[in-house]
């Protein structure tokens, strides 16, 4: 059988980042096995319908470098990928169960389902509509035929019927066997009374029209597993495999991760920024690639000790042997680690390609940018950080006061006069470090001195990239100017 795995979001608001795991699994799954990765939007529910969702979705795989080979913007042979547009295709199968005898007709309204849920929770006990009661409701197994042409006119559902004493059995490949007794669940409506499909029904019809062979989801559709089972025994079907996939738990304390968590310590939850209050990763400075390699690890292991991945890389190792079953902690610090090390590897040239590099050096000499972005990347946790490590090459002041207090006794003014004549006289930068360090030596001043005074010349504080890297960059007439500056600065303190 041919691998075929899908993504199948629904276009309520934006895509969380544990969806976008469950496509980079499923991709992933699919590029190791020579398979296909499709999207189906499932939109059956109308009134969650957000505008703009389904435009988000896709322009989120794409970024993250997860593009559908079918779906509704790159198309393929099992269209239409929107669950709205195949109304006609849900008709035509519960009319099959209703015939076989698996599904039936209900014509309960809300009154009387929710008298007889109040009478089950006076008693304390769970309500459910099925073998137990279908019997006493107002269904099509309790009207005559003749009655039954007259009720179809009514408002309807249709229920699957679900048969007592038996064993559901379902084999999960991460999970292992998962046994259900059907007498645990109720009849469970396949199609509502607009004419849509439920979850539970579409996602089976659809998943085996369209040849999907691997069914990979969030463990929250683990309790819905059994009742997939029983519509795809009533179609006489056979089911495709299932993985469902860990949770992302929050950072601390218990539970899933929420847009709530990345508001209250200040991280992203979306690929992609959603409106204004709601920044996404490529937003907050990473990279695609960072992205998806910290998403890989969060219930993952290669099984080695290797970290950084290519996407490639990726494809290649990846096993479902090593999905974990327990849930995975979000790790922010973690996540802009591994972003670090992938804008570390990336060329100065592609890093330029990026239009937030690009602003945030367009008030500096362009002749300069490519030398700054090669000097600063392995300083970089996002992109976004450039800004800050580029202030010392607009100017070094105000001075770190910690800094001035402590190198004030040891005479910065003096080491720095010796300091400036040494590059005055000096044909060029190129050999600034060894002349220094001699001068340094014959005058017998600290080395670690010296560079403390000259990095607060050029810098103002004392971290920041290379100091003879940052005197090429700068070239002989700013440094000699800031350096005065700064002999004139203590100077003026005693």
């Amino acid at each position: 059988m041919n691998t075929r795995v899908r993504f199948a979001p629904s276009p309520t608001g934006p895509l969380h980042i544990g969806g976008v795991r469950t496509a980079l699994f499923s991709y992933l799954y699919a590029r190791k096995n020579k398979g296909v990765f499709l999207l189906r939007i499932e939109d059956t529910d109308q009134n969650r319908y957000v505008e703009g969702s389904e435009q988000y979705i896709q322009r989120a795989l794409e970024w993250a470098g997860l593009t559908p080979d079918e779906g509704p913007s790159n198309g393929g042979n099992f269209g239409p990928y929107r669950q709205s547009e195949r109304k006609e295709i849900y008709k035509n199968h519960i009319e099959k169960l209703i015939q076989n005898g698996t599904a039936y007709y209900a014509f309960d309204n809300a009154d009387a389902l929710n008298e007889s849920r109040k009478k089950a929770e006076e008693k304390g006990d769970t309500f459910k509509y099925g073998a137990q009661n279908r019997m006493s409701f107002d269904n099509s197994l309790t009207v005559s035929k003749a009655e039954l042409e007259q009720k179809m006119k009514e408002d309807h559902v249709v229920r699957l019927k679900v048969e007592p004493g038996q064993k559901i059995s379902v084999y999960d490949e991460i999970r292992g066997n998962i046994t259900l007794e059907s007498s645990l669940l109720d009849d469970k409506i396949l199609m509502k009374s607009d004419g849509m499909p439920t979850y539970h029904f579409a996602n089976v019809v659809d998943d085996k029209l369209m040849e999907i062979s691997c069914v990979i989801r969030g463990e929250e559709w683990l309790p819905s597993l059994p009742i997939h089972q029983l519509i795809y025994d009533a179609f006489g079907w056979e089911a495709p495999q299932f993985m469902h996939l860990p949770l992302i738990l929050k950072p601390s304390g218990k539970g899933k991760l929420s847009k709530r968590d990345g508001d209250k310590e200040g991280f992203p939850v979306f690929p992609l920024s959603w409106d204004e209050k709601s920044l996404g990763f490529k937003e907050s400075g990473f990279l695609s690639l960072g992205f998806i390699n910290y998403l890989a690890l969060l219930g993952w292991n290669s099984g080695t000790e290797q970290e950084i991945f290519s996407l490639d890389e990726l494809q290649a190792e990846f096993d479902t042997s090593g999905i974990q079953k327990g849930g995975a902690r979000f790790d922010f610090e973690k996540a802009k680690w591994l972003n670090h090390q992938h804008i570390s590897n990336t060329s100065a040239e592609e890093l330029y390609t990026y239009p937030v590099v690009k602003e945030q050096l367009s008030e500096l000499d362009p002749k300069i940018h490519l030398e700054l972005i090669d000097l600063l990347k392995k300083r970089l946790f996002t992109l976004n950080d450039l800004k800050k490590e580029i202030e010392w090459v607009i100017s070094p002041v105000p001075y770190d006061e910690k800094v001035v207090n402590k190198l004030s006794p040891k005479n910065p003014a003096a080491v720095l006069e010796g300091v400036s004549s040494i590059i005055k006289n000096g044909s060029n930068l190129e050999n600034l470090k060894e002349q220094l360090m001699g001068w340094a030596k014959e005058k017998e001043i600290g080395i670690g001195i010296m560079m403390q005074c000259l990095r607060l010349a050029l810098v103002g504080k004392l971290s920041g990239p290379d100091l003879f890297d940052i005197c090429k960059i700068l070239g002989k007439t700013v440094t000699l100017k800031r350096i005065a500056y700064t002999i004139s600065f203590f100077n003026q303190k005693t």
